[in-house]
């Protein structure tokens, strides 16, 4: 099935328990109140098998069955912040991601994501991301016009290939030496926002050096890092920054969850992918990329989601 929208289909696989069911029933059982949803897309031909026939609501479903259908898009949140394009070619589009735009969607974000902004803004329908910024987190992110080259472009990040730098803003501790290098094994469990540190083989490195002191505003400093993940494990520079006793500013999981209203902008995190570099697997070329975004110290009591973008 082709895009719709910018939007990917869904494949769904129908379980053990589901099998001798109609499909109508699996479809209203995983997703409640969807059934009017199905039975459209059913009779517009848009829900089908592996083997390309469509499917009716009322049609018996076996177990490991393939159905392929366009979800129903939730309703979102817009992200009124821009993505400016740094650089494109025939290959690849990298872009300035902001803050509070997913990377992909996923669960209730679907069209408030990265891929689908991009794929719609370009026209183009095989646009796929390289790696992936946390929905939190802004900065440079890359993606593939051509999928004959994105395995290429995927394992640079797979093999640590790719150099990375973050910037962050986070309290300065005093008896804290800096530079440093943060190692820990870092889980997370599917379906659980947060991740954490449990013991085992070192499987997350990063490096952590204070860059300067900033005014924050109410008359005491906060630090910005320069932070280089030598790997890529989820969560992994904000629960490092947050183990160091510096948590990043505006984080809403570590090192407590605090419960954020969707579509409050108003306090974001203050962690920006500030440059992506890299050897080319295509053509040996080096290749380097900037965000031009900056991070500021932000009172969220003065803040409001119609700020300048420039703050995020």
């Amino acid at each position: 099935m082709p895009l719709r929208d910018g939007v990917d289909p869904t494949r769904l696989v129908i379980a053990e328990e589901e099998a001798g069911r109609t499909l109508g029933e699996v479809l209203e059982a995983r997703f409640p109140g969807t059934s009017e949803y199905v039975a459209r897309e059913s009779a517009h031909g848009c829900v089908l098998g592996s083997d390309g026939a469509p499917l009716a609501p009322s049609t018996p479903v076996t177990a490991r069955q393939a159905v392929w259908m366009y979800r129903e898009l939730p309703d979102e949140v817009d992200v009124p912040f821009a993505m400016p394009i740094l650089f494109e070619d025939e290959r690849i589009v990298v872009v300035d991601k902001p803050h509070f735009l997913a990377t992909m969607p996923r669960g209730a974000r679907v069209v408030q994501s990265a891929l689908v902004r991009l794929r719609r803004e370009l026209g183009e329908p095989l646009l796929s991301p390289a790696h992936r910024l946390d929905r939190l987190t802004a900065g440079v992110l890359l993606f593939t016009r051509d999928p004959a080259v994105r395995g290429a472009y995927q394992q640079l990040f797979a093999t640590g290939s790719a150099r990375k730098e973050y910037t962050a803003l986070a309290p300065i501790r005093e008896d804290l030496e800096l530079p440093a290098v943060v190692e820990s094994r870092i889980e997370k469990t599917p379906g659980i926002m947060r991740a954490y540190e449990v013991d085992g083989p070192m499987n997350a490195r990063s490096h952590v050096e204070l860059e300067a002191e900033l005014p924050d505003g109410r008359g005491g400093t906060v630090g910005r890092y320069r932070l280089r993940p030598e790997t890529g494990k989820t969560h992994q520079l904000r629960l490092h920054m947050s183990g160091l006793g510096a948590p990043i500013l505006g984080d809403p999981l570590y090192p407590q969850a605090r419960e954020v209203v969707d579509g409050d902008f108003s306090d974001p995190l203050r962690l920006l992918a500030r440059r992506l570099a890299f050897v080319d697997p295509i053509d040996g070329a080096e290749r380097a990329y900037a965000s031009l975004r900056e991070l500021t110290v932000v009172n969220p009591a003065d803040s409001s989601a119609t700020r300048d973008d420039s703050a995020s």
